[in-house]
């Protein structure tokens, strides 16, 4: 495992969204958690655990090289001492796609990604995404959006 230290969950956070954007693979899996008992879940994929399982994913997904660029919006961030949970938009512009005024823009992802604080500094221990209902979308944008847990 990589000797990087996370200081904070969003410095662990900015690490995973550089890496996913680079499809860096030792640099994905320095921001995880050295336990077993990681979980990672892409959109409208399998339930992924392990280092094994997810290191295999995460090779897959970066197989063609780098070419998206992901913006994160509308995160809520819940800390503790020992453990954050971060709810965002993954919002990705794929190189090559036209961004014309009129061109339909993908729909963000939904992700929720989970983090401890180890010895070894935070880091991940759940990705969960998923694709953001295309309703949602067409709504317009609330001044302040209410932080509702459930």
């Amino acid at each position: 495992m990589s000797g990087r230290i996370f200081p904070t969950a969003q410095d662990a956070e900015n690490a995973f969204y550089e890496a996913l954007e680079r499809c860096d693979l030792e640099g994905m899996m320095a921001v995880w958690a050295e336990d077993e008992d990681i979980v990672c879940v892409h959109p409208a994929g399998p339930r992924l655990t392990g280092h094994d399982q997810i290191r295999e994913s995460w090779a897959r997904v970066f197989s063609a090289g780098p070419r998206a660029r992901v913006h994160i919006t509308s995160q809520v961030a819940i800390s503790g001492m020992m453990l954050a949970v971060h709810s965002v938009f993954e919002n990705f512009t794929i190189e090559g796609q036209s961004q014309r005024v009129g061109d339909a823009v993908p729909a963000p992802i939904v992700a929720t990604n989970v983090y401890l604080r180890t010895a070894a500094g935070w880091r991940m221990i759940v990705h969960h995404a998923s694709p953001a209902p295309a309703e949602k979308q067409a709504a317009p944008p609330r001044e302040a959006p209410p932080k509702i847990l459930h």
